[in-house]
């Protein structure tokens, strides 16, 4: 049976335990502050690029990683006829699993990309799911079908503070950042389609809570929840509100609250929160 390999990009939010137990091989991203680059995660942790960050004169600036990168990991881990399944963050949001692509082009390795369509936790879902289907031997086909039935399972939500970082980072208009900022609107939006889509604005964090929490009760009512992922920059009293709110309504807790990698950091802004969840 041939040997399936997994790798996927540091916007991926996993733990070291779960990378090192599943034998998970990550690309970093990088981050450019005032001048200097650092690779995401291994120069640079959340808690130090959040510190950084609120000092930092421009808005720090995030970079995929060269197709090089790629290309090296793959050529090394198909050196003994291992096929390779690279997965990574969405394709709206970053030119990562194009420069991923690029690389498999060139490698002498059987590599196969996929477009995770998603970011943090929800792109962890579908990496943790294929590198435990490899350990257990599935053929690329099964390990590729059932992400894709992950995928289309899954729903993630980001809530901002601030609007600042994503007017800066070009993400939004900066009339709709004016209005945001002058009515104090926390803005909820979805991964659908691999895209930012608003949907919905509130004016507190106690309606975060309310707006989410019915979310997801609404969306897993009837069906097995598989995952849940809670991630933060500098958000963790809501993100904890927020779990209690989803085991006083549901029971569900099985999930650690993490710190999102500085790559999203950069473009949420403090205070942000990512929620995402799949179902069978």
């Amino acid at each position: 049976m041939t040997k399936i390999k997994i790798v996927t990009d540091s916007t991926v939010d996993l733990t070291e335990k779960e990378i090192s137990d599943l034998d998970i091989h990550v690309v970093p991203l990088s981050v450019t502050i005032d001048g200097k680059t650092y690779l995401d995660r291994i120069d640079l942790t959340p808690s130090s690029f959040l510190e950084k960050m609120k000092t930092s004169k421009e808005l720090p600036k995030s970079s995929q990683p060269p197709a090089g990168s790629f290309l090296e990991l793959y050529d090394e881990l198909g050196k003994d006829g291992s096929v390779i399944l690279s997965i990574h963050m969405t394709g709206n949001m970053s030119g990562t699993v194009r420069s991923a692509q690029s690389a498999a082009e060139m490698s002498s390795s059987q590599v196969t990309v996929v477009d995770s369509r998603f970011i943090s936790r929800a792109l962890a879902f579908q990496v943790i799911e294929a590198a435990k289907l490899a350990k257990e031997e599935k053929s690329l086909k099964e390990i590729m079908d059932s992400i894709e039935n992950i995928r289309k399972n899954t729903n993630l939500f980001v809530v901002v503070d601030t609007l600042e970082n994503l007017v800066k980072g070009g993400r939004i208009g900066k009339g709709r950042a004016m209005i945001g900022s002058l009515l104090n609107i926390k803005p909820i939006a979805s991964l659908a389609g691999g895209e930012y889509t608003p949907v919905a604005k509130v004016r507190s964090h106690s309606q975060v809570v309310k707006y989410l929490s019915s979310q997801f009760v609404e969306d897993v009512k009837g069906k097995t929840i598989r995952g849940v992922g809670l991630v933060e920059i500098d958000g963790l009293k809501l993100a904890q509100n927020l779990k209690n709110k989803i085991k006083e309504k549901t029971g569900y807790e099985d999930y650690e609250i993490l710190q999102t990698t500085p790559i999203i950091s950069t473009h949420t802004g403090i205070g942000a929160i990512g929620f995402m969840y799949y179902t069978d």
